[in-house]
């Protein structure tokens, strides 16, 4: 860069440049309009260089990329599962805590009862007026008998999705529910805050946010589908919310669940004898329904369930879903039993929604198949097989169709598609192993694969053709791709999966165009030689030139020794030679691409070509007078049919496997050129 390209970059790197005071300045220096197009032009190129040394460091840095996203990957499966460690020992702790105290609260609780039966409460209960009393909107708070406060304090409500602060507020805890007031800071009188929600204790769950600095203290309220961050005002404060409602959520659910024992029917009741002799088992009774669903982690299974599904824990929301299942196998079908499993219902279809979501194509795709297997089979546990191939096939089509558009496309057609079929059959490859892996129990799904197969490779050959056959490429290049594409395609088998036939139908149709392409050309040029043919002898001057034409004829498997002597001359014309290598070329590269279905279109193709050159022959035949020139035209009419005509018919059938016989019916009819070349007769 020049020194005044360097000078600028200083002045626009520099942590002092202001934009409108530079534009300023060079409007009142520049002397027209010229001097302002050229140091926009200067400002231009350094911007290109600037990209362009910002794209080289990209693509320098591209691997690590790649290995720190990986990294990441890895370390936030080994956070979600230390978190799902984490909260099992605390549970456990504190089952292990409950169980060793729980002799000494009730003992203490009992005390303070009989010492001061009513006064705590009544306390409590004066002391949630007085405050509510500063709450605007919250008269009818206190109807409720027997609620009482447990616990305030002031907290900074953030946005959930941009942690954007949102307002102050005020929360009061109180033993069977949790109100939100506002912050009325305009207020002169006693009222300083404003009713905005009320939570009952059952309906919402409380999960820990780990702190984020500057986002600290923080704790979340899911209420699904919705949700809250709460900040308060230090950690000590953030603990004290966190502990006393957990333990406000338990002790309620414990009463509701004393409560409805103590509301059992307690007396013996006479049965009615039934008419009915089809009744056989007696209904259970309200008492033992109770009973069934008074365990406390029935009780606390909706609130597990939410927890589990926000911090992403989805193995441990299906082990409960299995773990509910297995207890409700052996229960009566009874009214609680239906409202709890339409509660967990709801938590069953969140939880579904957020695992399709996980499979969807929007998410990253550079996990590989790997990345959706835990994904799929949860949702193949909660019994969703059938979507979860269909997600799964989706996004491994999404990650295919995205690694060949990101494929660059290269000069050279063969060196793209070596890196084609490398990315595309790697891909099924993988995918297909994956896919075994994961739906190994659920055979119904493979007919889903074959058919997500056949359209990914409906993919890949759009692809390939337009690289290969739309561009025109020569057909030893397209023979060369279409090989390369086959030796891939093979790989598939080892896993029992063939796509050859389906490969081969799709591109039928281009193989079929190329073919016929070809040999226009080839007809074309044949004609073009045929016009200015001499018939002289062939002199390649050189014995360098002659021994590669041998090596050249040898090698298309045609017998030339006859037809050379001890110098450089050839006994065949320069026409008939051009033809039988160019023939032999379309020959070699068209049994590259041949299949069954191409069988009829190479064999006419190779019959109009040899047509060319034997008409042209029997012309020549017909109309030269000269004798010895007539001597030639039968020697190269001879080398047509003696030589190269069974070469070619001989060479077909081997590589096809079935008889040439429009070939076979050529060389007959050209027999009467070679035998008796007085006649008139023309072939067609």
């Amino acid at each position: 860069m020049s020194e005044t390209g360097n000078r600028l970059r200083k002045l626009l790197e520099s942590p002092n440049f202001e934009p409108q005071s530079y534009v300023k300045q060079l409007s009142q220096q520049s002397d027209g309009d010229r001097d302002l197009q050229e140091h926009r032009q200067k400002i231009q190129n350094l911007a290109d260089e600037t990209a362009q040394n910002l794209k080289k460091n990209v693509y320098k840095n591209y691997r690590q990329f790649i290995e720190t996203a990986k990294e990441i990957s890895y370390l936030e499966s080994e956070m979600y599962q230390l978190s799902h460690i984490l909260t099992e020992q605390k549970s456990i702790m504190e089952s292990i805590t409950q169980a060793l105290l729980s002799t000494d609260k009730d003992e203490t609780s009992k005390e303070m009862q009989a010492a001061f039966p009513k006064e705590t409460e009544e306390l409590k209960q004066r002391t949630l007026t007085s405050l509510l009393e500063k709450v605007e909107g919250a008269e009818n708070i206190m109807d409720t008998p027997g609620r009482h406060l447990v616990y305030n304090g002031d907290l900074v409500e953030f946005d959930v999705d941009n942690m954007a602060h949102i307002q102050k507020v005020h929360a009061f805890l109180m033993n069977d529910c949790l109100l939100i007031a506002t912050w009325l800071p305009s207020r002169k009188d006693k009222v300083k805050y404003k009713y905005h929600a009320l939570y009952d204790l059952e309906s919402f769950a409380v999960v820990n946010v780990k702190d984020n600095p500057p986002m600290k203290d923080m704790f979340k309220i899911l209420m699904f589908p919705d949700s809250r961050i709460f900040q308060a005002e230090n950690s000590k404060v953030k603990k004290e919310w966190l502990e006393i409602l957990d333990e406000t959520k338990k002790n309620k659910a414990s009463k509701d669940r004393h409560k409805k024992e103590e509301e059992a029917p307690t007396s013996p009741v006479r049965a009615e004898v039934s008419t009915n002799p089809f009744d056989m088992e007696d209904e259970p009774s309200e008492a033992e329904e109770s009973t069934a669903l008074s365990l406390e982690w029935i009780q606390e299974l909706p609130e597990d369930l939410d927890v589990c599904i926000a911090q992403r824990d989805f193995e441990g929301a299906v082990d409960l879903l299995d773990k509910l299942g297995e207890y409700l196998k052996d229960q009566p079908v009874t009214q609680k039993v239906k409202e709890l499993r339409a509660k967990v219902d709801e938590r069953v279809r969140q939880l579904t929604e957020v695992l399709v979501f996980e499979l969807s194509p929007d998410r990253s795709l550079r996990g590989g198949p790997k990345a959706t297997r835990r994904a799929v089979s949860q949702l193949i546990r909660l019994g969703q097989s059938t979507k979860a191939c269909e997600l799964f096939l989706k996004n491994r089509a999404a990650a295919v169709q995205t690694a060949i558009r990101q494929l660059r496309i290269e000069g050279a057609t063969l060196l793209y598609i070596h890196k084609l079929c490398n990315i595309f059959f790697t891909s099924l490859l993988e995918t297909a192993k994956e896919f075994e892996m994961d739906f190994a129990g659920n055979t119904g799904c493979y007919s889903a694969f074959v058919v997500w197969s056949r359209s990914a490779m409906t993919m890949f050959v759009d692809a390939f053709s337009k690289q290969v056959f739309d561009s025109k490429e020569s057909l030893s290049t397209a023979a060369e791709c279409v090989k390369v594409a086959k030796e891939h395609c093979q790989q598939l088998t080892e896993i029992g999966l063939d796509l050859t036939f389906t490969l081969q139908s799709l591109l039928v149709k281009d193989i079929k165009a190329a073919l016929q392409s070809y040999k226009d050309i080839i007809i074309e040029a044949t004609k073009h030689r045929n016009s200015e043919e001499m018939w002289r002898r062939m002199n390649l001057m050189t014995p360098e030139a002659l021994t590669k034409l041998k090596d050249e004829m040898r090698g298309c498997g045609i017998s030339f020794q006859q037809y050379t002597g001890d110098d450089c001359w050839v006994n065949l014309s320069y026409t008939i030679v051009a033809f039988t290598k160019q023939m032999m070329s379309f020959l070699e590269e068209g049994l590259k691409l041949y299949f069954p279905e191409l069988h009829m279109v190479l064999l006419e193709s190779l019959r109009e070509i040899i047509l060319v050159a034997v008409q042209h022959v029997d012309y020549s035949l017909r109309c030269e007078q000269d004798p010895e020139k007539k001597a030639f035209v039968l020697q190269n009419a001879s080398f047509l049919h003696d030589t190269v005509l069974p070469v070619v018919e001989r060479r077909f059938e081997e590589s096809a496997g079935k008889p040439a016989k429009q070939l076979r019916d050529l060389r007959k009819s050209t027999r009467s050129v070679r035998i008796n070349p007085e006649s008139t007769t023309s072939l067609v």
